[in-house]
């Protein structure tokens, strides 16, 4: 196990070069001159989909625990403390046993995790619980990195910037030489098409061992998977904003409904999600998201008809 999560690279190891594609499969590398684009294209609605969506945060990090880090070490290369490392090995428990609890012979997860040093970290603890063979591949998503707070950061500037955004609004303000969450919505945008189109063609296993006990576990920050849910689920600005960050290791499960869609309320209760920052129009979405099937619409939600005018 640890050989082959050895493989995975921190920003300050030596270069390696491989297919853009995913850097590990089935517990082995890629075979040279290997191209998944080649590969048998499956017709979409017939592969299965993967049972789950885990979103995982990255462990504490020296950041988490001393601000002034970020003076003098690139956000890229905080790394995880001791804690964070046993709150990632930790989390690798959880998931091992929510996947195998399904009492299927088999199931495999299959990640997608930020470059960040502190979240490989974290990958790296999580993958310690899961034996190779389970493991369908790992593939390192830019993505999915934090939001761009600008390079080196001045510790009283950023405390006064911070303060400028509670009054300007957290999704739209920008910081200086950074992003917006705007901005980091824009790119997960590009990222979630890119997982839907891996679902659809099944990019996860190859033909013939294809199974919906697949689970895709992606390991980002917490802003990061904030506006990837706004994204998935077509949150309003306003709904995004009053949700919480995941406690560093923590973990929010999109799982399939009986009708085949991606609902948080198959795995959570509504008195979590409630904490987490869902307002009861989300949660009666989530509801709905669980009977219903892919590319069905929720016609009944606020936003897509007459009841967003209810003001009138």
């Amino acid at each position: 196990m640890a050989a082959l999560l050895a493989s995975l690279p921190l920003p300050s190891s030596s270069p390696r070069f491989r297919c853009c594609e995913d850097s590990l499969r089935h517990g082995r590398a890629a075979p040279p001159g290997w191209f998944p684009e080649r590969a048998p294209v499956a017709v979409p609605g017939t592969v299965p989909r993967p049972r789950r969506i885990i979103l995982v945060r990255h462990g504490e990090s020296e950041g988490n625990v001393d601000e002034s880090v970020y003076t003098r070490v690139p956000d890229p290369r905080i790394g995880l403390t001791a804690r964070g490392w046993q709150e990632a090995k930790a989390c690798g428990v959880r998931i091992r046993d929510l996947v195998s609890g399904d009492g299927a012979d088999d199931w495999k997860v299959y990640f997608y995790v930020s470059p960040y040093r502190r979240t490989l970290e974290t990958l790296r603890g999580i993958g310690l619980a899961f034996k190779p063979s389970r493991i369908a591949g790992v593939r390192e998503e830019p993505r999915l990195r934090e939001q761009d707070f600008g390079n080196f950061q001045d510790r009283e500037k950023m405390r006064i910037e911070k303060d400028i955004r509670l009054r300007y609004g957290r999704f739209f303000y920008r910081f200086p030489n950074g992003e917006s969450a705007a901005d980091v919505y824009d790119r997960i945008t590009g990222f979630r098409e890119t997982l839907r189109a891996d679902i659809d063609i099944g990019r996860f296993q190859p033909p013939g061992e294809q199974s919906p006990n697949m689970n895709i576990v992606i390991v980002s920050h917490g802003l990061t998977l904030r506006v990837f849910l706004m994204r998935w689920y077509k949150w309003t600005v306003e709904q995004y904003e009053g949700l919480h960050n995941l406690d560093n290791g923590g973990m929010l499960v999109m799982q399939t409904g009986s009708g085949g869609r991606y609902s948080l309320l198959v795995h959570h209760s509504v008195e979590e999600l409630r904490a987490f920052g869902l307002m009861e129009a989300m949660l009666d979405d989530q509801m709905w998201q669980k009977t219903a099937k892919p590319g069905e619409l929720n016609y009944n939600l606020w936003i897509n008809g007459p009841p967003f005018f209810g003001h009138f």
